[in-house]
């Protein structure tokens, strides 16, 4: 097991007693530390984040966005344990949420 999958592990277990679920981030960052681990990486860094945060390429930047946010949260408790760890800025993966269609509404008439 990897330093990295062993700090993921306790990551995730300390949220999990804390009260939050997390499965769909969890399944999200064990992707994110088995990129880390096939790149050879002791740590995370924010090249490697955005590399793993862009895929696939022609995904909504929106969904990178997302993953982007997923992994900052890891690497926050990462740097308190390695401080060598980056944690990527909030701003360097564009992203809005894609916008919905309108809905429309039926007008009430009163009655007087």
């Amino acid at each position: 097991m990897s330093a990295l999958r062993a700090a993921l592990d306790d990551h995730l277990r300390i949220r999990r007693r804390l009260g939050f679920a997390m499965p769909q981030d969890g399944r999200m960052l064990e992707g994110f530390v088995e990129f880390l681990d096939r790149a050879d990486a002791p740590r995370i860094t924010t090249e490697l984040a955005l590399a793993w945060a862009r895929l696939p390429v022609d995904a909504h930047p929106f969904t990178w966005r997302q993953r982007l946010t997923v992994v900052r949260g890891f690497a926050r408790y990462l740097a308190t344990v390695d401080p060598a760890s980056e944690v990527p800025p909030s701003d360097c993966c564009p992203g809005t949420v894609p916008a919905s269609p309108p809905t429309s509404t039926p007008s009430r008439r009163s009655r007087r």
